[in-house]
């Protein structure tokens, strides 16, 4: 199967596929730059090199999570224009390190409303794929909590992005346990949980998801707020993730921890054997 976590890349992007080895992934996330900064650090050729060799020899899966400060709803167009340059900058370097899926968080419409917002969204994809013609790296929106204005957290919203996007055929989806269930989605039981993954198809198409991001919730079904806890130690429990890892359908997906690493990343070992007992043979 396909598990693993986020990694850093302190160090250097082949970092993240180091750390990757360590604890034994075969599948990790990371950035492929600093997420607080909107400025990119040029990548040295040795560092591709690097990471392009260790990427054959691993087979490691790998997906990258765009910068947290990047906005492609925003109605500020001087920030639109900016997260807009800077998410396609994002893209590039995926394509220099043969990364196939960039994850991000669709967007906030920052007051202006659900629809104004989704429209802009739906532009900006529209405008980086324009930029990017011939990139194979998937854009995958990534369903949310809903925490403020934050955009993506019901399937109809995803669905709609998706739908109305030129070159849709080039977007994806993320989904995220912690965030369905702060949503609404309720997938503690099997029936509910059936009853969710059928919901998401009939809406976007399981066809249409590309990576899972797998973390228990710091609070409870519905609450909007997003806030990951360690696999067992929140909301969702430990027992409902088997469902998901379980589930033929998902079977071929990067299941991806983003739960907090404590010290040198233990808890990421603790995590990571939590989830692998929990894989029927």
């Amino acid at each position: 199967m396909l598990i693993g976590a986020h990694m850093s890349i302190a160090g250097g992007v082949y970092k993240a596929i180091e750390a990757g080895i360590e604890f034994d992934c075969t599948a990790i996330q990371m950035f492929t730059k600093s997420s607080n900064q909107w400025r990119a650090k040029v990548l040295k050729q040795d560092e591709i090199d690097r990471f392009i060799q260790l990427q054959e020899e691993t087979d490691l899966m790998i997906a990258a999570h765009d910068s947290y400060l990047i906005n492609l709803g925003s109605p500020k167009k001087d920030l639109l224009k900016k997260s807009r340059e800077a998410f396609m900058v994002e893209m590039q370097r995926c394509e220099i390190l043969n990364i196939p899926y960039l994850v991000t968080h669709p967007g906030s419409h920052v007051g202006v409303g659900e629809e104004k917002g989704m429209e802009i969204i739906v532009e900006s994809l529209g405008w980086l794929h324009s930029k990017t013609e011939d990139f194979k790296v998937k854009i995958c929106l990534e369903t949310t909590a809903g925490q403020g204005t934050n955009l993506g957290f019901k399937f109809e919203q995803i669905a709609y992005m998706i739908e109305n996007a030129e070159q849709n055929e080039r977007l994806g989806v993320c989904m995220d346990t912690c965030h369905i269930l702060a949503a609404g989605y309720e997938i503690r039981n099997k029936k509910a949980y059936n009853k969710t993954i059928k919901e998401f198809d009939e809406i976007i198409g399981l066809d249409r998801l590309k990576v899972l991001h797998i973390n228990d919730s710091k609070k409870d079904l519905g609450s909007r707020v997003d806030r990951h806890e360690h696999i067992g130690e929140g909301f969702i429990g430990e027992e409902p993730f088997g469902y998901f890892l379980n589930d033929r359908r998902l079977k071929k997906l990067p299941f991806l921890l983003e739960t907090p690493k404590g010290d040198d990343g233990k808890m990421d070992i603790v995590n990571l054997g939590k989830l692998r007992k929990l894989i029927k043979k």
